[in-house]
């Protein structure tokens, strides 16, 4: 009986993958994940992606991690699924058209991640293919929330509206602090702070996303490892006409020079943090920066929820930058988060609750599960869910 689920993100120029084995009996567990990069390189003896798939397919054999009829679908990252997805879908045609439909939105990823679906439904045509979409999950955004204050028509007519990214990350925190909490999905209240060389904030009413600080492309919100965050766009009209640039250059300035990088030079947030502690003037700058970014959202969500069972930090700077968890937490106890200082630096993997007796909210740390995520949404899509022998779906547990 099949009984593995794949799951792969198809980049512009590499696949990456994680495969998972469900039973009834068992706990679903990942078995292995691997990386195949410079697909498309001259010197990289690896041409295209379908040739990718046929090196994934043949390592995963040769290793006996995969046999023939064992895989029950397939599950991938689609980074943008526009205004037609709330949720995980099967990728059928129609959907195929409307991932090509969202290209203009998201040009670097979408073709990549269309590439990996259809080598996939040539490798395996009869086994599902399931796109889950980083964007699904804000589309319980309200349109005060993910309208621009711009003419109606650029919204009817060209799409242009928040959307917000890192739906995946933030189903995962969800999902594993209603479970921890024991409080049902559906009434859980949370701010999210996904913090890497990417990051977003999300505020979480009854289990529903109803504000994210990236906007129609991921350069919104937050300051970033090479991503600028908000900016007035006045500055950008000022410096195309002051610097006579063109708009890609600034595009590519905006989204790979900017953020920690362009002002510190580095967007290695470790390195970062070194250099402020030996005085290093521009490192404590982009720190500073960095952190009253992330301290005016946590005052902005809170605003918007009428009770907060939990401020939640996640991510590479999340999980394991205990300086920029103290920082962003000091002096709010008027908003009910008190940090202990203690638990805050001692906590090393795993979910944690790091505050103190004095806070009326739960800190918490929670390492995100984006590839279990997307395995368990497209265990829960499949018809009748094959391993629930009452044919019910559900969301098992996954140990990595």
């Amino acid at each position: 009986m099949p009984s593995k689920i794949l799951v792969l993100n198809s980049g512009s120029s590499s696949v990456k993958y994680r495969l998972y084995s469900f039973s009834e009996t068992e706990e679903c567990r990942s078995l292995t994940a691997g990386l195949i990069e410079r697909i498309g390189e001259a010197d990289s003896g690896v041409p295209d992606h379908r040739y990718a798939i046929v090196e994934m397919v043949r390592s995963l054999e040769s290793q006996n991690y995969l046999r023939a009829g064992e895989l029950l679908a397939v599950g991938h990252r689609v980074v943008h699924g526009g205004e037609s997805f709330n949720r995980a879908v099967m990728a059928n045609d129609r959907v195929l058209d409307a991932i090509r439909t969202a290209i203009p939105l998201a040009p670097l990823h979408n073709p990549a991640n269309l590439l990996g679906i259809e080598a996939c439904r040539e490798r395996w045509p009869e086994v599902p293919q399931v796109a889950v979409f980083d964007t699904a999950f804000h589309q319980s955004l309200p349109p005060a929330a993910y309208r621009y204050a711009i003419p109606d028509e650029a919204y009817r007519e060209h799409a242009i509206r928040r959307y917000g990214f890192h739906g995946t990350s933030f189903e995962s925190i969800k999902r594993q602090v209603s479970k921890y909490l024991g409080q049902p999905a559906d009434e859980i209240h949370l701010i999210v702070l996904h913090l890497g060389n990417g990051a977003s904030a999300c505020a979480i009413h009854e289990g529903k996303s109803i504000d994210t600080s990236m906007g129609m492309t991921p350069l919104a919100g937050l300051m970033m490892g090479t991503r600028c965050g908000d900016l007035d766009p006045g500055v950008i009209l000022y410096w195309l006409e002051q610097a006579g640039q063109l708009p890609a250059q600034i595009s590519s300035c905006l989204n790979r020079n900017s953020g920690l990088k362009g002002i510190a030079g580095s967007n290695d947030m470790r390195d970062i943090l070194a250099r402020a502690g030996n005085d290093d003037a521009e490192a404590q700058l982009a720190v500073d920066m960095y952190v009253y970014r992330i301290r005016h959202y946590i005052g902005a969500y809170r605003a918007l929820l009428p009770e907060l069972h939990a401020l939640v930090f996640t991510g590479g700077v999340g999980e394991h930058a205990p300086a920029i968890r103290s920082a962003a937490c000091r002096d709010l106890l008027h908003l009910g988060l008190h940090l202990d200082e203690d638990k805050n630096q001692t906590t090393v993997s795993g979910l944690a609750e790091i505050q103190s007796s004095h806070s009326a909210v739960r800190i918490m740390v929670v390492p995100t599960d984006e590839e279990g995520e997307i395995a368990r949404q497209t265990l829960d899509l499949l018809p009748g869910n094959p391993l629930q022998s009452d044919g019910r779906s559900s969301y098992p547990s996954i140990q990595q």
